[in-house]
């Protein structure tokens, strides 16, 4: 009870720190959470939590937020704009493990604090990094695609949830099979591994579905010019 309780407040904080970075920052702060996002949920993803009896990942919340930026590009700035914060997105996930596993190859001194919590962290990001920049890259062009065709099927404003959820619903499965299926294989038993695949899923879909409110926020922000 007290993950879920601690789980709801984590995703209403994540929620409005996206939206307070949007209205701060307008579309460059969405390609910066884009950014941001990517690094911490890869990071997060190491831990996992028991929440009613199954396990699962962090990570879901943070990195469902990645789509919300997506869909709202999207939304308000067209395909084109959408896929610049893919590519962004990609590019900083391939910077922070490159750079990250430069920093653990460092020989610590004797009195270091930090490498070995490091080497814990980073440790494991080669294969998780692997599953992750082959999902992200496969799900995050298809979420943007599928939502370009929802936008054109259903174009009315009200309609707008359909185009998210939509969208997302069918990205995020193919995105959880990919990363769970390369990131953790040999990692975990069959069961666990299901687990956590069955999880990531639903959190994701939940986490989509709870933001349904915070993209018909986002997208009434007006700004005195529009990059």
């Amino acid at each position: 009870m007290v993950n879920f309780l601690w789980g709801a407040l984590f995703v209403l904080v994540n929620f409005s720190l996206f939206l307070i970075c949007y209205r701060a920052f307008g579309k460059t702060g969405l390609y910066a959470w884009v950014g941001v996002a990517t690094v911490l949920a890869n990071v997060q993803v190491v831990k996992t939590i028991d929440m009613f009896g199954f396990v699962m990942t962090l990570g879901n919340t943070m990195y469902g937020t990645i789509y919300l930026a997506s869909d709202l590009l999207n939304e308000k700035y067209g395909e084109k704009a959408a896929k610049k914060a893919v590519w962004f997105g990609f590019f900083t996930l391939t910077m922070m493990i490159i750079v990250m596993q430069m920093a653990v190859m460092f020989e610590p001194q004797p009195h270091d604090l930090g490498h070995s919590s490091l080497q814990t962290i980073f440790g494991l990001v080669p294969q998780i990094a692997l599953g992750s920049l082959t999902a992200y890259f496969v799900s995050q062009f298809l979420d943007v695609r599928i939502y370009t065709i929802l936008k054109r099927l259903f174009p009315e404003r009200n309609q707008l949830w359909i185009r998210n959820n939509g969208s997302t619903a069918i990205s995020q499965l193919v995105d959880s099979l990919i990363f769970c299926g390369i990131a953790f294989a040999g990692q975990y038993t069959f069961d666990v591994w299901l687990e956590i695949f069955i999880t990531t899923y639903i959190i994701k879909f939940i986490i989509s579905a709870a933001s349904t409110p915070v993209i018909y926020a986002a997208r009434n922000f007006k700004f005195k010019a529009e990059e």
